[in-house]
This record gives structure tokens, sequence and C-alpha cells, in this order.
């Protein structure tokens, strides 16, 4: 009889991840990613707090999404690339637990982060005269911590209904971390409340997040097209044109992974779309989102003449 390890503090699960033959070049690329990732988030994050030019909301906004993409892919690229180093799959039960509450909580922040910067956009091009007036800077921390809160919070339920299920078919788990579908195809008790309370908990964040960005989107885009000049319609829209792009990749990536037939997905489907969510997504965010913008640009040419500067004086 297979043994039950859901309720087991000794029991564990085998993150099946990938082939160890591929170890040898798997694992020099998710070193560098991850560590471009974080160099890349950070510098971001630092730019905008020495930088007088960026203490505007937008790159507020910015700050906090390069500081959540920092956590995003911290909770999965460190145990994949030491689990690739050492060939140690195993997971406890209650490493799992957490990582699946903190990895669904972080991608759920994410969504309600994305939907604040597309309402601050949307206040910026079609209600400039009262923009500063209402996307203050405590009205954007209130934004940004009612965006944690409401997360973490409607994922608790999804997480512990999970931690809840005896898991006895197998503790090897298809993926190269713990995950909702996988952790479910596993469990030998019904799912069906665990499933529709994720379904609602899921669908509260990421649908009521996609209506404030379409209605945010909808909007700019009648203001857009009443602006007489090609250039000013350009320049205009230009403003959130990263934001769109980066929206189009997550919430693609996330709506295929999780809403799509999964059961016909492969596993090495499932196991590349996982990693442009987890990894590329994080690494990409700031190269879309603030190096190709010319005041990060400019502001980045200040820190580094300002130590180029520094240097020759010590010298």
């Amino acid at each position: 009889m297979p043994k039950d390890i859901g309720n087991s503090s000794t029991g564990g699960f085998i993150l099946l991840g990938f082939p160890d033959q591929d170890s040898h070049w798997l694992l020099p690329i998710f070193i560098l990613i991850y560590l471009m990732t974080l160099t890349g988030n950070a510098t971001i994050i630092i730019l905008i707090k020495v930088d007088t030019h960026l203490k505007t909301p937008m790159y507020y906004f910015v700050g906090q999404l390069s500081f959540l993409e920092m956590c995003y892919t911290s909770v999965t690229a460190p145990n994949m690339i030491v689990s690739l180093l050492t060939g140690h799959k195993y997971i406890s039960f209650g490493g799992c637990m957490v990582q699946l509450y903190i990895f669904i909580s972080l991608g759920s922040t994410e969504t309600l982060l994305l939907a604040a910067m597309a309402s601050d956009r949307f206040l910026a091009i079609c209600h400039p005269l009262r923009y500063h007036a209402i996307m203050s800077r405590q009205m954007c921390m209130w934004l940004t911590i009612g965006s944690w809160l409401v997360a973490f919070l409607f994922t608790l339920a999804p997480a512990t209904l999970m931690a809840q299920l005896p898991f006895c078919h197998s503790h090897v788990i298809k993926q190269f971390f713990c995950d909702v579908v996988p952790l479910l195809q596993l469990a030998c008790a019904a799912t069906f409340v665990n499933e529709m309370v994720g379904t609602a908990c899921a669908s509260a964040v990421v649908l009521s997040s996609l209506v404030v960005i379409l209605l945010s989107y909808v909007n700019i885009i009648f203001t857009v097209v009443k602006i007489p000049s090609s250039i000013g319609r350009w320049r205009t829209f230009s403003t959130c044109a990263s934001h769109l792009i980066v929206v189009l990749i997550f919430f693609g990536t996330i709506i295929f992974m999780y809403i799509g037939p999964t059961e016909l997905y492969s596993f090495s489907l499932n196991k590349a779309l996982s990693l442009c969510y987890t990894m590329l997504t994080p690494l990409l965010n700031p190269i879309i989102y603030s190096f190709r913008n010319r005041e990060v640009k400019q502001a980045l040419l200040n820190v580094l003449r300002k130590r180029v500067s520094l240097r020759k004086l010590a010298c």
C-alpha cells in the first residue's frame, strides 16, 4: 500500500526537475540568469532611490515591481540550482508547502501590482491635472501594501487546504518546484474543494486585476486617439508601452499555464512554461520596463560618472 506522506512530519517529495545528464549545460545558464535578474532589478531599485528625477509614482511602482521580481525568482531558482549542482532533489513536506504558498502569493501580488501600475498610467494620461493630487506618495504606498496583503490573504486558504491533503499516489512531483497542479495530481483524496477554492481565489485576484488593466487601457486609447499630432500620440502612449508588454508576457504565460487544458500538456512543455514566468519574466522586466527608458539610462549614466569622478579624486 502506498505510504501517506501528506500529514507526516518526516515525509517529503522528490522534485523531478531536469535530467541529471543536462545539468552540465543547464546549471551555468540558470546561475547566469539568476544573477542577472538580481543584478538588473537591484540596479533599478538603487537608481530610483538615488536619482531625484525618478522620484515619481511610475518609477515608485517600477521599484516595487523590481523588488517583487527578486523575491519571485528567489523562491524557485536557488533550490533548482542546488538540485542541479548536487543532484539532491528531495524537499520536505513543510518546505514544499511553504514554497507553494509564497510562490502563489508573490504571483498574485504581481497581478495586483500590475493593475495598480495600469491605474497610475490611466490617471497620468486621462486626468493629468488631477494626477499628482490623487497619486500621492501615500496613495502609492497604500496600493503597494494593499497588493501584498490581499495576495497573501487570498492565497492562504488554498495553501492551507493543500497542506491537509493526503499524498499517497507518489512522492515524485513532475516539476522543478512545488506547484499547484502537480501536487493535486499526487493527492489520493478528492480535490474538488481544493480546486473550487483555488479557482475562486485565483479568479478574484486575476480577473479583478485584468478588469482594472483593460478598463485603464480602453480609456487610455480613447484619450490618445484624440491627440491631434501623431508625434504627441506616440509620446503619450510610449509611457505605458513597456507596462503593456510586461502585462502581456506575464498574464499570457500564467493564463496559458493554469487556465488552459493542463492535462494535455507534456512534462517538457510544463517545464518550459514554468521557466518562462519564474526566471525569464523577472529577467526581462527590468530590461523592458526600465533600461529602455531615457530617464533610467540617464540616471545610470549619472551614477557611473560620479563613480568615475570619485575614483579620479581618490587617485
